[in-house]
């Protein structure tokens, strides 16, 4: 494991690269990353390593730390994505995909051809659906379809008896009473938002605050790195705020290019998000990231990353903003996807997990050696990241040299019971991850 030092306020940083070449983030005390050590960007950089889905055998599942049982909750499902836990214990998982767009050019068919045969390109489900585990064995004994025909769903949101849903290209709401598995009501559009852009950032998370009064929107970016130009940026890489009824919409954070997970730390109350950085400067750039989210602050995307690191496509384009851009407070690795996460505030796992942060890693493209393709934990002391990056569920992907993947984890959330449960998109099952 090769180790460089980066400086921490009042502690250090190491950036480690671990098993399957994956650059991780190791500190040996809290503080948020005032310098980090990276390698100069490599604008030559011209990777399309893609995985290939061959599924889960029967009886296999990923591998969890010793004292952890993992069982197959659902299986079945058409690419679940996301989940959300009703205060019932019942679960609603979004199921979608990523649908192919016409290619520009020949580079952008080649890369297609190679999605689509590592099953990443294909039909979408655009349905939500209502699993039930009514005797509580940990296994679902009820599957319904509560919302069908809507538009690549993802964000969930439950306030009242509203229930707040992610289209790509809008936030819709559905009155909805607790035990119901089946909504026939007509959804409200309250806000519209630009559809998945070119580079296929299509998922739109929610995140309803405490009082249920704000709605939280993360939105990623059309491309890139601005390649298409900033007009097509407008309202992404951010993260939005709007009222409960969709009025009052602003930027609550700029700069992010692709946010995905959003939860509150249960320490601090503070939004924290993790997101996806830029592809083709690097193996080892850029880092994807979680961190705590400013209100009105800027993270670089698309002129810098990981602080002030200017990217040299978008050289003196704006200094002013590469300025001010703020340094995330965790890194999570180059190219992992890190897509899911959730904070840890049950009591069924050890003592170690409260209040820390597990991130559903979906696995890397643009990197030789494959990175992601896990669960991981982030262990948190204090409202803050304290040591390393944990494995926690393993085993997604089956074989590192032929690039074959028994599925790909994305979305994770904690039961009512206090079992993690991960939704595998690529292996259609959602895992359910409990102590011994």
């Amino acid at each position: 494991m090769s180790l460089r030092t980066c400086l921490l306020a009042g502690s250090a940083l190491l950036l480690a690269t671990g098993p399957g070449g994956a650059q991780v983030a190791v500190t040996s005390g809290a503080g948020a990353p005032s310098t980090l050590d990276l390698p100069d960007p490599d604008l030559s950089h011209d990777v399309a390593n893609y995985t290939r889905q061959v599924g889960w055998p029967e009886g296999a599942a990923p591998k969890a730390p010793e004292g952890f049982t993992v069982t197959r909750f659902a299986e079945g499902l058409d690419n679940p994505r996301w989940i959300h836990v009703l205060d019932n214990g019942d679960v609603l998982v979004a199921e979608a995909a990523t649908r192919p767009k016409e290619p520009k050019d020949e580079e952008e068919r080649r890369k297609q051809e190679l999605q689509k045969a590592s099953g990443t390109l294909k039909d979408s489900a655009d349905r939500i659906s209502l699993l039930r585990d009514s005797d509580s064995d940990g296994t679902v004994d009820e599957k319904s379809a509560l919302l069908e025909n809507l538009n690549q769903p993802f964000g969930m949101a439950r306030v009242g008896d509203t229930l707040f849903v992610a289209n790509t290209d809008a936030v819709l709401r559905f009155p909805y009473q607790e035990g119901q598995t089946r909504i026939e009501a007509k959804g409200e559009t309250i806000l519209d938002l630009p559809a998945g852009g070119y580079n296929n950032h299509w998922t739109r998370n929610l995140l309803a605050s405490e009082d249920g009064s704000k709605i939280y929107v993360s939105v990623g970016s059309a491309s890139n790195v601005a390649e298409f130009g900033m007009k097509e940026e407008e309202r992404r890489a951010g993260i939005l705020e709007i009222a409960a009824d969709g009025s009052g919409e602003r930027i609550f954070a700029a700069g992010l290019r692709n946010p995905v997970g959003m939860g509150w730390n249960p320490a601090t109350g503070e939004l924290w998000t993790a997101v996806n950085e830029r592809d083709e400067i690097g193996d080892a750039l850029v880092p994807d990231y979680m961190t705590s989210v400013k209100e009105n602050a800027f993270y670089g995307w698309p002129y810098s990353y990981f602080g002030q690191n200017e990217d040299p496509r978008r050289a003196g384009e704006a200094p002013d903003l590469v300025a001010k851009a703020l340094v995330p407070d965790f890194a999570l690795g180059a190219h992992t996807a890190s897509l899911g996460l959730a904070f840890y505030e049950g009591d069924a796992f050890p003592r170690k997990y409260r209040d820390g942060a597990f991130v559903g890693q979906r696995g890397s493209w643009n990197r030789s050696d494959f990175s992601g393709y896990r669960v991981a934990f982030v262990p948190f002391e204090n409202g803050k990241p304290t040591g390393a990056i944990e494995d926690f569920l393993t085993g997604f992907l089956k074989d590192a040299e032929t690039g074959e993947t028994h599925g790909r984890p994305v979305g994770v959330a904690v039961a009512k019971d206090g079992a993690l449960l991960v939704a595998d998109d690529a292996g259609g099952i959602v895992w359910r991850v409990a102590a011994q």
